[in-house]
């Protein structure tokens, strides 16, 4: 496997594919690097030479935020936003849908597994609760 600013990219796939391995960087973004570094991007990793290695490692490092450096300036920007109390900062906060989607029969992914409110009538299911609680 080949290293590509300390992440291990796949030496089969293409150098196109194989670019989206590294976070930050997408479809479009390696297209561009394959384009401006003149590399042919159908060609496999484990073909490429050394210098062709790097070309693309100075112009991602010159042009664009990736890996530990876009992780923590997301983190810093979504800690700003709580900070600061604005509107998307407390829907962070409260682990809720920030871009406006509907949360009254969606939004499972962000707010977890449901939690029943109420008289369980089920035997098996009501059982099934009170381990739950206990195990907390």
């Amino acid at each position: 496997m080949a290293r590509i600013l300390g992440v291990e990219v796949p030496d089969n796939k293409k150098v196109r594919i194989a670019l989206m391995y590294i976070y930050g960087i997408g479809d479009q973004r390696a297209e561009e690097i394959v384009k401006n570094t003149g590399v042919d991007g159908e060609k496999r990793v484990k073909e490429l030479t050394e210098e062709e290695l790097g070309k693309i490692t100075s112009f991602i490092q010159k042009n664009y935020k990736i890996e530990g450096d876009l992780r923590q300036e997301i983190t810093q920007s979504i800690r700003r936003l709580i900070e600061i109390n604005c509107y998307r900062g407390i829907r962070h906060k409260l682990s809720l849908p920030v871009r406006g989607q509907r949360t009254r029969s969606n939004a499972r992914t962000r707010k977890g597994p449901r939690k029943t409110v109420g008289v369980v009538r089920d035997k098996a299911a009501r059982k099934a609760i009170k381990q739950q609680k206990e195990e907390k």
